[in-house]
C-alpha cells in the first residue's frame, strides 16, 4: 500500500491512498483525514486503507489523478524525527573532512540526533536558505515511520513496529556544523527542515527488497540533471532499522508517527571509500563525501556545495525500473528571493 498527503488549507493536509504506479489516488477522509490519524489507530484503520488500495488497483474505487507536485511530505509535521547514521562509512568520511578521528564505538553503537519535526518541506518544494556560504548539501536517506514502540524494545520488536518506509532529503548546512559541534551540544542551525518522498509505502509493498530491516535497492541521487549517486541502501548499512528504532527507544517510548532515518546512504567499495559515477563507481548521496575523497586524493576539495538555482533529485526504482516512492526534486532558493515566497 502507498499513502500520500495532498496539500490543502490545513497544516496536515489530507490523506490519500495512491496506486502502485503512482498515477491515481483515492480520498480516504471517511477513514482517516490525515496520516497521523491513521497511525494513531493503525490496527483498525490500516486494514480499511488496504481495502481501498486493492479497490484502486482493480478500478472499483473512486479515484483521481495523483500529481507528485501536489503532495506534501507524507507527514507534513511529526511528533518526532530522529536521524541515525547507519552507514558508518559516511560518518568516517565527514569526520575526515573536519580532520576528526572516529571512535571505534561508532561501529557498535549508533549515532543519532533529534531533528526539527514541526514542519517538513514538500518533496517538490524549494530548499530555502539565507546564505550560500552556509555550505548547502543534500543527504539522500531512507526513513521509516513507526507505530507505538515501548521503552526498551528489542530490535525484533522495533522491526515489527515499522509501518511505512519513505525517502529523505536531510538538508545540511555543512559550514555551520563545526561550530555547533564544538559547543558539545549537537546540531541545530546546521539542520534545517528535511523533505520526504511523495509517497510512504508499507514494507510488504517492497517485496524481497525489504529484508532484515533494510531496503536493498539503489538510491538514485542527481544534481542539475547529472547522476551523482546510486549507492545501494542495503549495502554497508551497519545498523538495520530495527536496531536504529530500538536505539531511539532505549530510554523512552516512541509514539505512533515517529520517524527514524537511516543517515546518508553510503557504500564502501573494494576496501576503499567508493568512487564517483564518472569514475565508474556508485557515487555518493551527499556532496560532503565526494569533497572528502577529493581532499584525500588531491589535497583539496573541488566539488562545490549547492548554489541558488541548483536542483537535487532523489528517487528509488524497483527492479523493473518503476519509481516506488515518487521523487524528491527540489531547487535551492534564496530566502526572501522571488521564488521563495
Amino acid at each position: 500500500m502507498k499513502l500520500a498527503t495532498l496539500k490543502d488549507s490545513t497544516r496536515d493536509g489530507r490523506l490519500v491512498v495512491v496506486s502502485k504506479d503512482l498515477t491515481l489516488c483515492s480520498e480516504v477522509g471517511h477513514i482517516a483525514r490525515t496520516l497521523q490519524a491513521a497511525l494513531d489507530d493503525w490496527a483498525h484503520v490500516g486494514p480499511r486503507l488496504e481495502r481501498v488500495a486493492e479497490g484502486l488497483e482493480v478500478g472499483s474505487q473512486p479515484s483521481m489523478r495523483f500529481h507528485e507536485h501536489d503532495a506534501a511530505s507524507p507527514l507534513p509535521r511529526a511528533y518526532q524525527w530522529a536521524d541515525g547514521s547507519a552507514y558508518v562509512n559516511h560518518v568516517e568520511l565527514v569526520r575526515k573532512a573536519r580532520d576528526g578521528e572516529m571512535p571505534e564505538s561508532f561501529w557498535t553503537d549508533p549515532l543519532m540526533y533529534q531533528g526539527g519535526s514541526d514542519s517538513f518541506i514538500g518533496p517538490r518544494d524549494p530548499i530555502v536558505v539565507a546564505d550560500e556560504g552556509y555550505g548547502i548539501d543534500m543527504e539522500g536517506e531512507v526513513a521509516v515511520i513507526v507505530d507505538d514502540v515501548p521503552m526498551g524494545a528489542t530490535p525484533e520488536q522495533a522491526r515489527d513496529a515499522i509501518r511505512l518506509v519513505m525517502l529523505v532529503n536531510d538538508v545540511s548546512l555543512r559550514h555551520l556544523v563545526p561550530n555547533e559541534l564544538a559547543k558539545g551540544f549537537g546540531f541545530f542551525q546546521a539542520k534545517p527542515a528535511s523533505a520526504f518522498s511523495p509517497a510512504a509505502v508499507t514494507p510488504d509493498e517492497l517485496g524481497d527488497a525489504w529484508k532484515d530491516g533494510k531496503l536493498h535497492l539503489p538510491l538514485l541521487v542527481s544534481c542539475n540533471g547529472k547522476a551523482f549517486g546510486k549507492a545501494n541502501a542495503g549495502v554497508d548499512m551497519i545498523f538495520d532499522f530495527g536496531q536504529l528504532v530500538a536505539h531511539a527507544a532505549k530510554t523512552r517510548s516512541l509514539s505512533a508517527g515517529s520517524i527514524i532515518g537511516s543517515g546518508t546512504v553510503s557504500n564502501k567499495r573494494d576496501g576503499g571509500h567508493g568512487k564517483s559515477i564518472a569514475d565508474g563507481g556508485d557515487g555518493y548521496s551527499c556532496i560532503a563525501e565526494i569533497r572528502t575523497i577529493e581532499k584525500i586524493e588531491t589535497g583539496a576539495p573541488k566539488t562545490p556545495f549547492l548554489k541558488f538555482g541548483d536542483t537535487v533529485r532523489i528517487e528509488m526504482k524497483d527492479r523493473t525500473g518503476h519509481s516506488i516512492f515518487g521523487a524528491i526534486e527540489q531547487t535551492v532558493t534564496e530566502a526572501n528571493g522571488p521564488s521563495a515566497a
